[in-house]
């Protein structure tokens, strides 16, 4: 799997991922090569903590936002109880049919519900409380996606955003990289949000988890 540039002393994120869980093997082969694109795989690290979150919440309804490979969805499908499942969003039909098949061999083609479309519009039509949101998508739209979500969350679930941190990009002030500038402005505007508490965590490429107060 292809690796971040680490936001942690060298060999750190190494070190966490040798002294954490493996990824169960039902995710085995869905590391995003077969789109030639593994480092948009949220990763062992990030997937522990969601199984670990959902461990704790034991949620009824996933909203999973960027789809990929199926990665995500696999790595929280694992962990569900029973009767629970994941909506997952992707924008792009060639992606969608990549997660279809991995989701479908992994055994999960009836736990994950992949929708084919832009995510504000699967957001909009759901009416269920959302238990567990995982936002890591096009990151433009960050704050969208946070705002439609954060008013349909059930009253213990976390919305958790991956790649807060961009590379560790996200301190530097000169950075004219559009995606830098969007969390950035995503990550001031949940910090002085009065409506959530936030913790964000340098796990990875950063993850902000957030629960409405």
């Amino acid at each position: 799997m292809f690796t971040l540039p680490p936001i942690t002393l060298p060999g750190i994120d190494a070190y966490a991922e040798a002294h954490s869980a493996p990824d169960p093997a039902q995710l085995a082969g869905v590391a995003g090569n077969d789109l030639g694109m593994g480092h948009l795989v949220s990763g062992q690290l990030v997937g522990g903590l969601l199984r670990m979150i959902i461990h704790s919440l034991q949620p009824k309804l996933i909203l999973d936002i960027g789809t990929f490979t199926g990665y995500s969805a696999l790595s929280m499908a694992v962990a569900l109880p029973e009767g629970a499942r994941v909506i997952s969003c992707e924008i792009d039909p060639e992606r969608a049919e990549v997660a279809r098949k991995h989701i479908a061999e992994a055994g999960y083609a009836d736990v994950i519900s992949v929708r084919v479309g832009p995510a504000l519009d699967t957001i909009a039509a759901i009416e269920e409380p959302l238990d567990l949101v995982f936002i890591d998508a096009d990151k433009p739209n960050y704050h969208n996606y946070y705002s439609a979500t954060l008013p349909k969350l059930a009253p213990r679930a976390l919305i958790v955003c991956d790649n807060t941190l961009w590379r560790g990009e996200i301190i530097d002030a000169d950075s004219t990289d559009p995606d830098v500038q969007a969390l950035r402005r995503f990550n001031e505007a949940v910090a002085a949000d009065p409506r959530c508490e936030s913790v964000m965590l340098t796990v990875r490429d950063g993850v902000t988890l957030i629960r409405r107060v």
